[in-house]
């Protein structure tokens, strides 16, 4: 059973900066962040290919968003900069055995955390 836990979640003002972690149970699994606003659908946020480390960011966070592993340590991040109230959302992280490199396609994605709330107040 794979398990996916995310931490660093909580409620920061407008242009400040938070680090949200999640930790897998296994290695070797494409891994993304996806997000849910309030009253919307789920929305990819980034991801990152299991052996080349390339990433892929939603246009909303290019540039404010940078996601990271450690495959030594199951580890994935994501260091959130200059967040804005549109950043409030439930961040899942995801995990995929489908793939090795990164997909923007959530149901590419067959495991998942159990979220962590981020709110940005202005």
């Amino acid at each position: 059973q794979v398990q996916l836990v995310e931490s660093g979640g909580g409620l920061v003002q407008a242009g400040t900066s938070l680090r949200l972690s999640c930790t897998a149970s296994v290695s070797n699994y494409a891994m993304a962040w996806f997000r849910q606003p309030p009253g919307k659908e789920r929305e990819f946020v980034a991801a990152i290919a299991l052996v080349s480390g390339r990433a892929v960011y939603a246009d909303s966070v290019k540039g404010r968003f940078t996601i990271s592993r450690d495959n030594a340590k199951n580890t994935l991040s994501l260091q959130m900069n200059t967040l804005t109230p549109e950043d409030t959302a439930v961040y899942y992280c995801a995990a995929s055995a489908l793939i090795t490199g990164y997909s923007r396609d959530d149901v590419l994605y067959n495991f998942w955390g159990q979220g962590t709330q981020v709110t940005v107040s202005s």
